[in-house]
């Protein structure tokens, strides 16, 4: 699965998904600054599942009802960039399927899954 973190992912957690195995652009790194229909923009060019911690892909999805290939809010403030890293990882391994065309939201010791949007 492709993975396209948003520039609210830390550098670290990027490295880290990276060295757990997973394949991930980071818009930090080719396209800094642009706007968030152009990051979701971006994530369906790429056929890749969108990590972020804005709030604001939300709206896009669910009020604009913007196409996406799948949408996971990043909502473990509090962790460590290490543990967020795995936890972001644990929930890619054990829902990569229910991940896709979904919104999603990862917070300590929870995951929802809203599929069908």
């Amino acid at each position: 699965m492709n993975l396209l973190a948003d520039e609210s992912i830390g550098k670290s957690i990027v490295n880290e998904l990276r060295q757990n195995g997973h394949n991930v652009l980071y818009i930090a790194e080719f396209a800094p600054s642009i706007d968030d229909e152009a990051v979701l923009y971006q994530a369906n060019l790429n056929r890749a599942l969108l990590l972020t911690e804005d709030k604001d892909f939300g709206e896009l999805v669910f009020r604009q009802g913007l196409v996406h290939m799948g949408v996971v809010l990043v909502r473990l403030s509090g962790l460590s960039l290490p543990a967020k890293a795995t936890s972001i990882s644990t929930v890619l391994a054990n829902h990569e399927d229910e991940l896709l065309e979904a919104f999603s939201v990862i917070s300590p010791g929870r995951v929802r899954i809203r599929q069908g949007l």
